[in-house]
């Protein structure tokens, strides 16, 4: 859909990045909108947007390469960080109601760094072009989370979940998520000011799709923090849980796009100390 005739200036670009519906890039971004800065690192996967708060949450989108109709990067890998905030506004800029049926095409370009991130959108025939400062990339958390170390595992439906964290009190400050062998059961618990919520899932509910879990353990999360998660929650189909020994906890959220494409969004939440 966008114009070719600047292929010279995307020669100077280290990443040239097209897509028919900006819409299958903002969803994924908006479930991991909760701070305003992003990590943004590119392979020939695609992208990672990471996101972080207190360096004890983080969440991470993944934007496949095959989601793109082109997709060309002359590097190996290149990372920035950028304003999410702003990112969103830009790629939201025609709005959802303009035109019926119309969808808005996106082209990104990065000419390395010190380079703002250039997009460019067309909705019928109308172009908009906006130019990103981009910073250095800053170190993030890395939590270790190899599928060895997985202690205990769910899937369930997203409706499910949603609808527990839901019944969790606001003014509640800690949620404890325990995992019990007999019966099988995910128990998610809020505690504070003497009060506690508890919400039981079976782990036989057709809701659940998977349920592993060798001895019952406990950990306890921030519920602020774990209301963070509530943004994928809302777009996933599915959702898988697991923890560690640690009780580090990761969320990962199926999420299915405008187009049909199967993506996943990660959330991981370090424990509570005792």
């Amino acid at each position: 859909m966008l114009d070719t005739q600047e292929a010279e200036e995307d020669k100077q670009n280290v990443l040239v990045a097209k897509i028919d519906n900006v819409k299958n890039v903002s969803q994924l971004l908006k479930a991991v909108h909760f701070r305003e800065s992003a990590m943004v690192v590119v392979t020939s996967d695609g992208l990672k947007v990471t996101v972080e708060d207190s360096k004890c949450v983080q969440a991470n989108a993944f934007i496949q390469a095959d989601m793109f109709q082109q997709f060309v990067l002359s590097e190996e890998t290149l990372s920035f960080k950028i304003n999410l905030s702003v990112l969103l506004d830009c790629l939201n800029i025609f709005g959802s109601g303009s035109t019926a049926g119309a969808t808005t095409a996106l082209k990104m370009c990065y000419a390395g760094e010190g380079h703002p991130l250039v997009i460019v959108l067309e909705e019928s025939g109308v172009l908009t072009d906006c130019s990103i400062k981009t910073q250095l990339p800053e170190d993030i958390m890395e939590f270790s989370f190899n599928s060895s170390d997985v202690v205990n595992k769910a899937i369930v439906k997203s409706d499910c979940l949603r609808e527990a964290l839901a019944e969790m009190d606001v003014d509640c400050d800690v949620m404890e998520l325990v995992f019990c062998p007999s019966p099988p059961r995910l128990q998610l618990s809020a505690v504070g000011a003497g009060m506690e919520t508890k919400v039981e899932i079976g782990g036989d509910s057709e809701l659940v799709e998977l349920f592993q879990c060798p001895r019952t353990s406990s950990s306890r999360y921030r519920l602020a923090m774990m209301k963070l998660s509530g943004k994928p929650l809302a777009q996933s189909q599915k959702v898988s849980l697991r923890t560690d020994a640690r009780g580090f906890l990761c969320l990962q959220y199926m999420i299915k796009t405008d187009d049909g494409h199967i993506c996943f969004v990660e959330f991981f939440c370090s424990p509570e100390e005792e």
